[in-house]
């Protein structure tokens, strides 16, 4: 899931237009929305499965995606062109764009499935009929390169969405949990990292650190580092202010991420939030050579000037095992415990 060249140039072509101009305000094009909560999703729903970021390698990830969601109660259809490539993107922007827009506006559908991610889906943002999506609100889920999609219909819409599994990835049994949890049972869901031990001594896997402690409350926005810093300068960027800000990534170089805050920084997206929750940065580690910042004393350096409460480690990003957060649901977390809860139901009574 590298999408290094085709969010390199985007994010060097937009954080000009992000930064602070003469008059020392941040060019934030997003107005703020109210909060637009979905249908609620039941077992024997009808979902779609949508390809709107990179094709899929294997036809039978395809096939395995139907299979996870039919196993999860539910009724499939799939998008026109879910199957389609176009290069190393699951058919033509217009198609992509077109599945989606069909998807909302379908009423039997219920939910809105992403099969993969990839890179791709910050090409349909202005394809999107934000109007139909607006009048048929409904559940969507993914993550990475969805970020786009999340960012941007939380910026242009207000409704909550969903971070979390595939429709080709790992339906483990702790996932399908979540989903059973989230989407079926309609918990109020508190996120705390699995403890597993193993045959250490003390636990070192699924740890969360420290960063600032104390608690905030706010909504969550986020979702992929690269994928967000990609957005800046675009009407696509949620409102920042007061929110709780989560966020992962994978195969990031330290300095690429030290380059992103820095963005992020620059934009003032770091002085507007409450509280910042990072999960994993899978495959991020220092490379060869002189030497490297590490993330941990990259987040220091923006993070804890700003004395507000935050966390890393928290169980979101490309890992087998991973939470399904309510994008614009509302939430207090917990730095020195390394958890957050949902304050109010994120779906239609």
């Amino acid at each position: 899931m590298h999408r290094r060249n085709f969010l390199g140039t985007a994010a060097l072509a937009a954080t000009a237009l992000a930064l602070p101009g003469a008059g020392g305000r941040s060019a934030f094009a997003a107005t703020p929305r109210r909060r637009l909560l979905p249908v609620p999703l039941n077992p024997g729903d009808t979902i779609a499965l949508v390809s709107p970021s990179a094709a899929t390698d294997d036809p039978f990830d395809l096939q395995l995606a139907r299979e996870a969601m039919e196993a999860l109660g539910f009724k499939v259809k799939t998008g026109a062109h879910y199957a389609s490539r176009r290069g190393h993107l699951a058919g033509t922007d217009a198609g992509r764009a077109d599945d989606l827009n069909a998807m909302f506006a379908d009423r039997e559908v219920k939910a809105v499935i992403c099969v993969r991610g990839g890179s791709g889906a910050a090409r349909l943002l202005p394809l999107l009929d934000y109007d139909a999506i607006r009048r048929n609100p409904k559940v969507l889920l993914g993550y990475s390169d969805i970020t786009a999609l999340h960012s941007a219909i939380q910026a242009q819409t207000g409704l909550v969405t969903f971070h979390g599994p595939m429709g080709s990835g790992s339906w483990n049994s702790f996932n399908a949990d979540q989903f059973r949890r989230v989407f079926f049972e309609r918990e109020l869901m508190e996120y705390r990292n699995i403890a597993e031990r193993g045959d250490e001594l003390v636990q070192r896997r699924n740890r969360t650190v420290a960063i600032a402690g104390g608690k905030a409350r706010g909504e969550l926005v986020g979702g992929n580092l690269s994928v967000l810093v990609a957005l800046a300068g675009s009407p696509y960027l949620p409102d920042f202010t007061g929110k709780i800000l989560f966020l992962e990534d994978v195969s990031e170089a330290p300095y690429r991420i030290d380059r992103m805050f820095s963005t992020l920084k620059l934009m003032g997206v770091l002085d507007r939030i409450a509280g910042l929750v990072f999960g994993e940065c899978t495959d991020c580690e220092p490379g060869d050579g002189y030497g490297s910042l590490t993330l941990a004393q990259i987040l220091d350096d923006y993070i804890k000037p700003l004395k507000i409460p935050a966390y890393r480690g928290a169980m979101i990003g490309h890992i087998r095992q991973q939470f399904i957060v309510p994008v614009g649901g509302k939430v207090e977390m917990d730095a020195d415990a390394g958890t957050f809860r949902m304050l109010e139901p994120v779906f239609q009574s």
